[in-house]
């Protein structure tokens, strides 16, 4: 498993004001999707694209086009909603699927309530997007899912992540094609499975549900 965590000052500033407590609905909307957007650059490194031949104005020249299938982007539900927007504009002729996870807050174990999806993902790059990697269990299943389903290799970009997080992923994936893009890798879960310093429910935050 490839892990990426982001190391630009933009980011880094995006990210700050999103933590804070006073930062308001509107506002958290909109920087998740600038946030999104910067890092699905990473994200999309090794998108597959197809050669092909193109007339400019001066002469003809090989450029290269999004490979077929073409690449399906999967929102984990409710949160990462908030961040389909920042990604398909920078990849806008990916298709969009979804995939419905809740975490019992008491045994943190995920349950699938609702998906759209193709039945058979056979040699499709998958984007996954949730906002928090906290304990993994969510992210996880939505992961192996999708792999149960045929897919080739998944890239999941979430805001924050924990070392918890990551080390349960990288166990759940062995050796299958799995990259992770995080804004930043925070400290801890604490007793709650709450990332610390974290910045809160990402879903409450982001549809002004507290």
């Amino acid at each position: 498993m490839r892990v990426h965590v982001a190391d630009h000052p933009l980011i880094t500033h995006k990210l700050t004001v999103l933590r804070d407590e006073g930062t308001p609905s509107p506002v958290f909307r909109q920087l998740t999707e600038e946030l999104v957007t910067l890092l699905a650059y990473e994200a999309t490194r090794n998108v597959h694209v197809t050669p092909v031949e193109i007339q400019t104005p001066v002469t003809k020249t090989m450029g290269v086009k999004i490979s077929e299938p073409r690449p399906i982007v999967v929102p984990i539900l409710r949160a990462g909603l908030g961040m389909l927007e920042g990604l398909v504009k920078l990849l806008p002729t990916a298709e969009v699927g979804f995939l419905g996870m809740v975490r019992d807050e008491e045994t943190f174990e995920p349950t699938t309530y609702a998906e759209r999806l193709p039945d058979d993902l056979s040699d499709r790059q998958c984007f996954a997007i949730d906002p928090m990697l906290a304990t993994g269990g969510s992210l996880g299943a939505a992961i192996q899912f999708l792999f149960d389903r045929g897919a080739k290799d998944v890239t999941a970009i979430c805001l924050l992540g924990t070392p918890e997080g990551v080390a349960a992923i990288e166990e759940l994936v062995g050796d299958r094609d799995v990259t992770l893009v995080l804004g930043a890798l925070d400290e801890r879960l604490n007793e709650k499975g709450y990332i610390v310093p974290g910045l809160g429910d990402a879903g409450d935050r982001l549809y002004g549900t507290v």
